[in-house]
C-alpha cells in the first residue's frame, strides 16, 4: 500500500513544464518546427559553418527552454505570471546575443584578441543564459560544476599547489566561451546541433507514424509466451526502441506504459517491474545505431568514423541485454511466472504484415552508413525514408498536422540534451584553458599506481557521484575530459577508454538517490521510487563488469579473430554465471555449495586467461549437472551414482526427496 501511495505522489506532483496555451503555445510550436526544418535543411541540403550552425541551434533551443521550463516551483504552470514575463525578457536577450554572433561574426573575427566591452558583456550574458537554461532543464549539479570551473579559471594562482595555474581575466574567460568554438559553441554543442538532433527527429517521426508500437508488438509476439514473457518483452522492446531513440527515459515512458502493467498482471512486484524496464531502457543508450548522443560525441572526440563506433559497440550492448534477460528469466522461474496465453498476444505474422514497412528506414539508415555517408546525411535520409515508408500503409500515413506534430516533438525532445551540451562546452573550455585535464589525469595515475583496474574503479566511483545529478551525456563529457587521458596514459586504447567512460556514465539512469529512468519507471509502476532504483541498479550490474572486460580483453574487436571469439563466449558465460550467483538460482534455487561454485565460476570466466576460463566452464557446467541430473524436485536416483542418501542429504541441505 505504501508503494502505491508513493507512486501516487509521483504522478500528482507539479509538472516541471508550463502548460502553454493560445498565442504562446502556437509560438512554441512554430519555433520548434522552425528548429527541426533548419536542422533538416542543414543536414541534407545546405550545411552551415560550425559557428552559425551551433549559434542558431542554441538560440532556438534556449528560446524553447525559457518558454517551457519556468524559473522556480512557485511560478505558475497554467497562467502568465511575473515569472513568465521575466522569461520573455530572457528570450529577448537570447536573440540579442545570438543575433550579434550571426550578423557580426565577420567583424568579430577581424578584431580577434582585441575584444570590445560589448564582446565581454555579451559573453557574460550568454554564459548566464546557458547556465540558467541548464539549471531549469537538468538541475543544480551541472550549474555548480560549470561555475566551479569558471571560478577555478579565474582564481588559478590561489588554488592548492598541484592544481594552481596563472589565472585568467574575466575578459579572457567570457570571450573564449562566447566568441570561439572552444567554449559554449564547442564540440559538445556541435554534436548536439548536428548528429544528435537529426536522430532525435528520426525517433519523433518513427513514434508519430506508429513505428514504436510496431517494435513493441513485435517484442510481445516473440517473447510473450516464454517464462516471464512480459518482462522479456520489456527487455526486447527496449532494445528495439533504444536502437533508434537512444533515450532511457524515453524508452521507459513508451515501452514501459505497455510492459510494466503486463508484468504486474503476471505477478511481478511493482518495484521489480519498474526496475526491469529501467535497466532494460538504460541499454537503449548502449545499443547502436543511436546510443543517445554518445556515439556521435565519441566519434568526434576520438576522430573516428561513426560507423566504426557503432560496430565495436554492438557486441557489448548485446551482452548487456543478455545479462538483463537472464536476470528476468531467473526471477520469473524463481517466482513461478509463466508466459501469457496466445490469445492475449499479437500474432507475429500479422504484426510483421502490418509493420514490416517500418524496417525500411532502418535498412536504409544502415546502408547509407555503410556507404560512408556522414551521420548527418544518414539521419536526413532516415527521416525522409520514414515519412515515405509511412505513406505505404493507410494506418501509418501522416497528415499535415501529424508532420507538424512530429517536427515540433523533435524540437521539444532536443531541449535537454542540447542545453546539457552547451553547458558542457563551458567545462571543456575551462579545462582546455587551464590544463585541468592533465592535472586531474596525473592525480588518477598517481592514486592508482598506474594500475588500470584501480583507475577504472576510481572512474566508476566518480560516475556514481556524477550520476546522482547529471544526465548521461553531461556525465560522459565531464568524465572523459578529466579521467579519459589517465586510462590512455596507462596503455588503454583510445576507443576503449572512451567506451569505458561512456558505459559508466549510464549510471545517471539507475543510480540512487537520483535515478531518473528508475523514478520514471516507478511512476508508471506505482512503486516506491527508491526500491525501484536500487532494484534496477542491481539488474544493471553489467554496466560495471563489461567495461572491465573491455580494458583487459579484446571485446571491442581489437584483437585476433579467435581471441575475440573466445572473449565473447567466455565473458558471456561469466555474465550469466554472475547473474545466477546474484539471484541464487539457475534451474532451481542454488544451495550454498552451488552458490559458491557459481560465484567462483563467474569470477574465473571473467578473467583474461584461457586457463581460468576452462576451470570456470568446468565449475559452471558442474553446477548445471548437479541441478539438472543429480537433484530435482523429486529424487528418482541416478544409475551408477555411488553416494549415500545421507551424503546427498547433507550436500544438498536436505532438499532431496529420496524414494
Amino acid at each position: 500500500m505504501q508503494d502505491q501511495d508513493k507512486g501516487s505522489e509521483i504522478k500528482t506532483k507539479p509538472s516541471k513544464t508550463r502548460n502553454l496555451f493560445g498565442f504562446f503555445a502556437f509560438a512554441f510550436t512554430v519555433i520548434a518546427v522552425t528548429l527541426s526544418l533548419f536542422q533538416l535543411y542543414s543536414a541534407g541540403i545546405q550545411p552551415f559553418s560550425a559557428i552559425y550552425q551551433r549559434c542558431i541551434h542554441i538560440t532556438l533551443i534556449m528560446t524553447l527552454a525559457f518558454l517551457l521550463f519556468p524559473a522556480t516551483k512557485k511560478a505558475s504552470r497554467q497562467k502568465q505570471d511575473i515569472y513568465f514575463y521575466i522569461d520573455l525578457l530572457l528570450i529577448a536577450l537570447v536573440f540579442l546575443v545570438g543575433g550579434y554572433i550571426i550578423f557580426y561574426y565577420g567583424e568579430i573575427i577581424e578584431r580577434q584578441g582585441d575584444w570590445t566591452t560589448i564582446d565581454v558583456i555579451f559573453g557574460l550574458v550568454t554564459t548566464f543564459l546557458v547556465i540558467e537554461a541548464c539549471r531549469r532543464t537538468i538541475g543544480w549539479v551541472m550549474v555548480i560544476i560549470c561555475l566551479s570551473f569558471i571560478v577555478y579559471a579565474y582564481f588559478g594562482p590561489y588554488m592548492p599547489e598541484f592544481f594552481a595555474h596563472k589565472g585568467y581575466s574575466l575578459e579572457r574567460i567570457f570571450t573564449l566561451l562566447y566568441l570561439t568554438t572552444e567554449g559554449i559553441y564547442g564540440l559538445p554543442l556541435g554534436v548536439a546541433a548536428t548528429f544528435v538532433f537529426i536522430f532525435v527527429l528520426f525517433g519523433s517521426f518513427l513514434q508519430k507514424t506508429g513505428g514504436g508500437d510496431f517494435f513493441i508488438n513485435l517484442a510481445y509476439a516473440l517473447t510473450g509466451r516464454m517464462t516471464g514473457g512480459p518482462a522479456k518483452t520489456a527487455v526486447l522492446a527496449s532494445g528495439f526502441m533504444g536502437s533508434v531513440s537512444g533515450s532511457a527515459i524515453g524508452n521507459v515512458v513508451t515501452t514501459g506504459s505497455f510492459t510494466i502493467p503486463m508484468m504486474k498482471k503476471l505477478g511481478y512486484k511493482p518495484h521489480i517491474a519498474g526496475a526491469v524496464e529501467a535497466a532494460a531502457s538504460t541499454g537503449g543508450q548502449l545499443m547502436p545505431p543511436i546510443m543517445g548522443a554518445g556515439a556521435f560525441l565519441m566519434a568526434e572526440f576520438t576522430n573516428t568514423s561513426y560507423l566504426y563506433i557503432i560496430k565495436v559497440a554492438l557486441i557489448p550492448a548485446i551482452m548487456y541485454y543478455v545479462t538483463v534477460l537472464f536476470f528476468v528469466h531467473f526471477e520469473a522461474k524463481k517466482m513461478g511466472f509463466l508466459g501469457l496465453p496466445g490469445d492475449q498476444l499479437p500474432r507475429i505474422g500479422e504484426t510483421l504484415k502490418n509493420g514490416l514497412h517500418f524496417l525500411i528506414p532502418l535498412g536504409i539508415l544502415i546502408y547509407v552508413l555503410v556507404r560512408n555517408f556522414s551521420p548527418m546525411m544518414a539521419g536526413f535520409v532516415a527521416v525522409v525514408a520514414t515519412f515515405l515508408a509511412a505513406m505505404i500503409r493507410k494506418r501509418s500515413r501522416l497528415s499535415l498536422r501529424d508532420v507538424i506534430d512530429a517536427l515540433a516533438l523533435g524540437g521539444k525532445n532536443a531541449i535537454t540534451v542540447s542545453a546539457a551540451c552547451a553547458a558542457a562546452g563551458i567545462i571543456v573550455g575551462m579545462v582546455s584553458l587551464t590544463g585541468m585535464g592533465l592535472k586531474f589525469s596525473s592525480m588518477v595515475v598517481s592514486i592508482s599506481g598506474g594500475v588500470p583496474l584501480i583507475a577504472i574503479i576510481l572512474i566508476g566511483l566518480a560516475s556514481l557521484v556524477l550520476g546522482m545529478g547529471l544526465p548521461v551525456t553531461a556525465s560522459y563529457i565531464v568524465l572523459v575530459i578529466l579521467a579519459g587521458p589517465a586510462l590512455i596514459e596507462m596503455g588503454v586504447a583510445l576507443i576503449t577508454a572512451h567506451m569505458i567512460v561512456f558505459w559508466y556514465s549510464q549510471d545517471a539512469n539507475v543510480t540512487p538517490p537520483v535515478a531518473l529512468a528508475s523514478f520514471a519507471a516507478a511512476g508508471v509502476a506505482g512503486a516506491n521510487p527508491m526500491r525501484c532504483a536500487f532494484s534496477s541498479w542491481k539488474i544493471a550490474k553489467g554496466l560495471y563488469i563489461i567495461p572491465i572486460i573491455m580494458a583487459y580483453q579484446p571485446l571491442l574487436l581489437n584483437g585476433p579473430f579467435w581471441e575475440v571469439v573466445r572473449t565473447i563466449v567466455f565473458s558471456t558465460l561469466g555474465l550469466i554465471a554472475f547473474t545466477a550467483f546474484l539471484e541464487a538460482y539457475l534451474f532451481h534455487r542454488t544451495n550454498i555449495i552451488e552458490w559458491i561454485f557459481m560465484g567462483v565460476a563467474a569470477f574465473l570466466l571473467l578473467l583474461p586467461s584461457l586457463y581460468t576460463d576452462l576451470i570456470g566452464v568446468v565449475l559452471f557446467f558442474g553446477v548445471i549437472f548437479t541441478q539438472k541430473l543429480i537433484w530435482k524436485e523429486e529424487w528418482n536416483g541416478l544409475p551408477g551414482l555411488q553416494l549415500s542418501k545421507k551424503n546427498l542429504a547433507d550436500a544438498f541441505q536436505g532438499r532431496l526427496k529420496v524414494s
